[in-house]
């Protein structure tokens, strides 16, 4: 830490008194909001505390039915404990030591040399380690709770060890104590600010923001690839994009997006766009842009989205090119809907798609991560009962418990720099694109919730009936590919590798670095990460692994070579509007503009 305050940053008492007010005025709107919001509040909450609360008992219960193995803990604790305090006072005298605990890898929390340097805060931070190790211990040694639960007491008690990292407080964050004597305090009040900007942003809830949302604007510096909208639906707009070369391949590309984030992480700028990109290799490039529910779609069912999504798709990609023929792309939640609308067609005898990609996308939800976590019969009955009262789930709700998969990277991080230091959060398009998030009608998330992630019978021959009809994934006999990540904690890649067993045509299974969104958007001129390829699919996703080869960098080229196999011969480029559809906007249209 500095041994001497600079005043370079210091506010002068004009802008001091100016952020004051403007303080206070937000404060007591905010106030005044929030006690209007509590006369008409349900009990939502409170039956989510006592859902929690019926949790921890029966671990407590647990925990308590085995003293002699408390006690075991307690003692390693205290002797661990002894141990770290007597290293402390020897660093205090000078002595060079070896840490109790240290961080671990990849823990970005104490990276400032204060944590390492200075004896007191290297004290703090052991400690936290320290109790933070002995209380995962004994949750995780708790025994008597099925796999379920103890999943889910692990995860919330993760939270609730990160939330008290002393990195989270200005008294022990040794980074925030040195801004505040730069600055003298100026941050805090500016953090202040921030937070309360926050709180009248989320309506009374607290939305950190993760970027600077003035730097992107949808349409002008993210989601520019030039084309058209040339079909819409209530539910969503079909974007066919300008070619980028003078020849392209007969049989046209089609992208189905999730429905719970908007299109654009696949174009977010040029430099990154995977849309871009498969134009560049002669592609006739596609995608659903889907619509942002309001209160209207309520009623909007997983049938609806599949009609009025992929089906309607298909039909308008024929009328713009004159293809029957397309090559779909169903990415994660885009891509179970591609599952069980190719199990559907199979029945109907619709052959017109020939082959499908699915990214990070789940057919079976055996182990589905910790999404999990949020996804039991209790918690669903409470989520029902919130999207019944207003018609959909809120896309900021979503989104939230996104970022608590990644606590320390996607909220605490962002409160330590906006809230405690008072500083800007970095322009990022993917943060940006991360918060701009879309609503989910009652009904279909119902259905997807429910049938996919809780009872998991998509998998299941007969499982599920769409518009009537019995599915049954073995049925589909089109080439596939299954692209996955590494380090996915939203599709975890084992899971989405079970899938690769339910089609009965020819499989290819592509595991690349990184995450859930990094590990896709992964353009080759970046030379980052790696995937691995295999020509054997093997029933064990670990044996496939030590068998498979990896290579250095991006996995497009690969699965451009797959997919231009089944693209067809080359023919002179088409143009949005060369066929029987007129264009109805500039991309990227309408709907992808539309805010939660």
């Amino acid at each position: 830490m500095t041994d001497k305050p600079s005043t370079e940053n210091k506010m002068d008492p004009e802008e001091f008194s100016a952020i004051l007010s403007k303080i206070t005025e937000k404060s007591q709107r905010l106030v005044q909001d929030f006690v209007s919001r509590q006369q008409n509040a349900d009990v939502i909450s409170m039956d989510d505390a006592m859902h929690m609360s019926g949790m921890f008992q029966q671990l407590a219960t647990r925990i308590m039915s085995n003293p002699m193995q408390l006690a075991q803990a307690q003692i390693n604790f205290w002797q661990d404990y002894m141990n770290l305090v007597n290293q402390a006072t020897l660093r205090f005298w000078g002595h060079e030591t070896t840490p109790v605990r240290e961080p671990a890898k990849g823990d970005k929390r104490f990276r400032h040399e204060a944590w390492e340097e200075n004896p007191l805060f290297d004290f703090i931070k052991q400690s936290y380690l320290l109790a933070a190790d002995y209380i995962h211990s004994s949750v995780r040694n708790a025994e008597g709770l099925d796999d379920k639960t103890a999943r889910k007491v692990d995860f919330f008690t993760r939270q609730f060890i990160d939330a008290l990292s002393p990195t989270n407080f200005l008294a022990t964050n040794p980074e925030v104590l040195e801004r505040t004597m730069e600055t003298g305090g100026a941050n805090l009040l500016r953090g202040l600010e921030k937070m309360l900007e926050d709180l009248e942003a989320g309506g009374g809830k607290l939305r950190i923001r993760m970027t600077d949302h003035s730097a992107f604007e949808v349409g002008k510096n993210l989601a520019v690839s030039p084309g058209k909208v040339v079909y819409q639906t209530d539910l969503m707009q079909l974007l066919q994009y300008a070619p980028a070369t003078e020849q392209v391949y007969k049989r046209p590309l089609l992208f189905v997006p999730p429905w719970i984030n908007k299109y654009y992480i696949l174009d977010l700028q040029q430099e990154n766009s995977l849309i871009k990109y498969m134009v560049e290799q002669g592609h006739t490039v596609f995608v659903v842009s889907w619509k942002n529910p309001t209160r209207e779609y309520a009623d909007k069912t997983f049938v609806d989205y599949m009609k009025e999504g992929p089906l309607a798709a298909l039909d308008a990609v024929e009328q713009a090119t004159g293809e029957r023929d397309v090559n779909c792309v169903g990415y994660c939640l885009g891509g179970t809907l591609m599952g069980a609308t190719l199990a559907y067609m199979a029945e109907k005898g619709d052959d017109r798609i020939k082959s499908i990609t699915y990214f990070t996308a789940m057919l079976d939800f055996h182990l589905p991560g910790e999404l999990e976590n949020f996804i039991d019969d209790e918690q669903l009955k409470m989520l029902e009962k919130r999207m019944d009262s207003q018609g959909y789930l809120e896309g900021g709700a979503m989104g939230s418990t996104m970022s608590a998969l990644r606590a320390n990277d996607l909220i605490w991080s962002f409160f330590i720099n906006n809230y405690l230091k008072g500083e800007e959060p970095f322009p990022f398009d993917l943060l940006y694109w991360n918060q701009d998030c879309t609503n989910m009608p009652a009904k279909m998330h119902t259905f997807y919730l429910r049938n996919m992630y809780q009872e998991n019978r998509l998998k299941d021959p007969g499982g599920i009936e769409i518009d009537g009809v019995p599915i049954d994934l073995s049925k589909v006999e089109i080439p596939a590919c299954f692209v996955s990540a590494q380090e996915d904690h939203i599709a975890p890649w084992r899971t989405v590798y079970r899938g690769v067993h339910l089609h009965s045509g020819p499989v290819k299974f592509i595991l690349g670095g990184s995450g859930h969104i990094a590990g896709i958007i992964n353009p080759p001129h970046k030379n980052k990460y790696w995937f691995w390829t295999s020509t054997k699919t093997p029933k064990d996703p670990e044996q496939w692994l030590k068998q498979a080869k990896q290579t250095e960098g991006s996995w497009w080229p690969e699965w451009n070579r797959w997919l231009v196999r089944r693209a067809g011969a080359k023919m002179p480029a088409r143009q949005p509007g060369d066929g029987k559809l007129r264009p109805l906007m500039d991309a990227p249209g309408s709907y992808v503009k539309e805010k939660a």
